[in-house]
């Protein structure tokens, strides 16, 4: 998939699951969302491929350096210290609940990177008998519109989903009717 596609639907699922533990911040999850969105996609993207000359000029490959499951928790964890160091000194030293929703979103940053790869022509990369393997559950170019426009969509329905659920439990938190 396109960088752009992971963006959003990374953001999209990061602000979902932010909004089930965290109901009291939207907008401040979007933003960190976000950062850890383009921090943790880029450093998967730009380490986990190289380059490769071939007779039609230079292709990007992928490696399994990022492009595995694991890997992918780890790297994206490590694109959201930068994030954790900001907050930290923002809110001071001590833990509260956007760090650990920063936290949760650097963990699930990776995850879903791999997602949305694993419907690319290559897939990823899983471990079978000691070798790296390819596995991919369809076989969509990275450039497909079909593809990338429905993961566009569906990290956008995410968001509004967020949305919808902060907005629930902000006005039921301060509007109780009892029928």
């Amino acid at each position: 998939m396109k960088l752009r596609t992971h963006f959003v639907f990374s953001v999209g699922l990061l602000v979902l699951v932010n909004s089930f533990v965290f109901s009291s911040f939207y907008f401040s999850s979007l933003l960190v969302s976000s950062f850890i969105s383009v921090l943790g996609n880029s450093v998967i993207d730009k380490l986990g491929h190289r380059e490769v000359l071939t007779r039609r000029g230079q292709v990007p490959v992928r490696t399994p350096l990022t492009h595995t499951l694991p890997r992918s928790v780890f790297w994206g964890f490590i694109a959201s210290i930068p994030v954790i160091v900001v907050l930290s000194l923002l809110y001071g030293v001590a833990f509260n609940a956007q760090i650990l929703a920063t936290l949760i979103g650097g963990i699930l940053v990776g995850p879903s990177h791999m997602l949305l790869d694993v419907f690319t022509e290559r897939g990823i990369y899983v471990k079978r008998k000691g070798k790296w393997k390819r596995f991919a559950l369809a076989h969509f170019s990275y450039d497909n519109p079909l593809a990338n426009g429905i993961a566009i969509l569906a990290g956008v329905i995410m968001l509004f989903a967020a949305l919808y659920l902060h907005n629930y439990h902000f006005y039921y938190h301060y509007y109780k009717y009892y029928f």
